[in-house]
């Protein structure tokens, strides 16, 4: 049982309401225009934040259906959480993470490796984004296999540094910098390994890695069909390629395991962690066996691949305390009991209504996809009237996401799943 209670929502004024509209209006005069979305209608300022619920700035109180990005798995502001990061600044605020680093690290190294799923010799590399990650394990692949070309899928979404952004599917992440884009990925159809063989035809370098998500996020919670991952695998030893796992998405307990590839039994070469590692802080981490991760050289002084945060302590702090919490209150089977039972009572409120395309789900990712963007954008707008908060993915934005902290209350889980319901009525 979570050591945190969620509430139902709670709503004071119009959503937004007047304090959010005043600092969309502050927010446009200072922030780069690509950044957050203020168009056709403001967004609302989250003040602050707990378990499953929001509070805007405004006093309005929701149930929040994203877990800011599929961070908070734990829940918004979990103490044990804030009382390991508060300790840990009180003593180190931050430490030299390649040079003289912070013991804490350490710990944290140690505690992902053990979670490595097969359970074999590992080592990994820390850094601050799931981008970052993802990174570090295309440069791992280039050391270990000498070859630079990726097959990834479409649809797939890694991140939007320029090594990950060429392994993102999405033209409108791609188009703006395809100048500076290797074009080394071919993309492959997700869900269909035999389609990989063909995609690592087309690249335009010698294939050295796969790279893929289990689940698919912002491409609209797609879920490939049982076995594909096992394929993969079976694909990868035989043209000895890697196999790149990103679970920066669908890490730590959401799917109803561990990690999302442990449903097909399978071993990655390179695991990419992120968001709900720490449950709120910003830190990352690609983990690998240990025969891949020793491409890299041994340190003589210069790390050729690392950052000044590498280690932040009170990210490692969270890290670890999100880890406890989420064996100590069996968070990983909570999704997994929670997330049958939520996608039942989905199915039995919208399956077959006009509109909906398909309801989808594994553990605590469930999704709604509509049969178009203008329908699954107003449901989305309607349930945070109501005082629900979802996001949209996919492509072409039809699809409504949901994937809830994993310390949601079934009952709290459904009271929500209504109000998402009445708003594609």
């Amino acid at each position: 049982m979570s050591s945190l209670q969620s509430l139902p929502p709670a709503l004071l004024t119009r959503v937004p309401g007047p304090r959010s509209i005043e600092l969309a209006e502050r927010l446009a005069a200072v922030e780069s225009r690509n950044v957050t979305c203020l168009e056709p209608v403001a967004p609302i300022f989250w003040e602050r934040a707990h378990a499953a619920n929001v509070w805007d700035v405004d006093g309005n109180r929701y149930i929040d259906l994203t877990a800011a990005f599929s961070v908070a798995n734990t829940g918004h502001g979990h103490p044990r959480v804030v009382a390991a990061v508060a300790a840990q600044a009180e003593h180190l605020l931050h430490g030299m993470g390649d040079v003289h680093p912070p013991a804490v690290k350490v710990e944290l190294l140690e505690a992902l490796v053990r979670r490595f799923p097969g359970g074999g010799p590992a080592r990994a590399v820390l850094s601050s984004s799931g981008s970052d990650a993802v990174e570090t394990a295309i440069k791992t692949a280039c050391l270990a296999t000498g070859n630079a070309g990726i097959v990834a899928f479409e649809g797939g979404y890694h991140g939007l540094g320029l090594g990950a952004l060429d392994a993102t599917a999405r033209r409108d992440f791609r188009e703006p910098f395809d100048i500076r884009l290797a074009h080394a990925t071919a993309f492959a159809r997700f869900g269909d390994a035999g389609d990989v063989r063909r995609a690592a035809r087309d690249c335009s370098e010698p294939v050295g890695a796969v790279i893929v998500e289990p689940i698919q996020g912002r491409g609209g919670e797609r879920i490939p069909p049982d076995g594909f991952l096992a394929e993969l695998r079976t694909l990868c030893d035989a043209e000895g390629w890697l196999l790149i796992v990103d679970e920066i998405f669908t890490g730590f307990g959401r799917t109803g395991r561990w990690f999302a590839c442990e449903h097909d039994r399978i071993v990655p070469d390179l695991i990419c962690l992120g968001k709900g590692m720490s449950s709120g802080m910003p830190i990352s981490a690609c983990v690998g066996r240990r025969e891949v991760m020793d491409a890299w050289p041994v340190s003589r002084g210069e790390a050729i691949h690392t950052q000044t945060f590498l280690g932040h302590p009170p990210g490692c702090a969270a890290a670890l305390a999100s880890i406890r919490v989420i064996e100590d209150e069996k968070l990983v089977e909570r999704a997994a009991s929670n997330g049958i039972a939520a996608l039942a009572h989905l199915q039995d409120r919208i399956q077959g209504r006009n509109g909906v395309v398909e309801v989808r789900g594994r553990g605590l990712i469930l999704a709604i996809e509509c049969d178009t963007k203008v329908r699954a954008a107003d449901a989305c707008a309607r349930a945070l009237s109501g005082g629900v908060i979802t996001l949209l993915s996919g492509d072409d934005g039809r699809v409504l996401s949901l994937t809830p902290p994993l310390c949601i209350e079934i009952e709290i889980l459904e009271q929500a799943i209504d109000i998402v319901a009445d708003a594609l009525s």
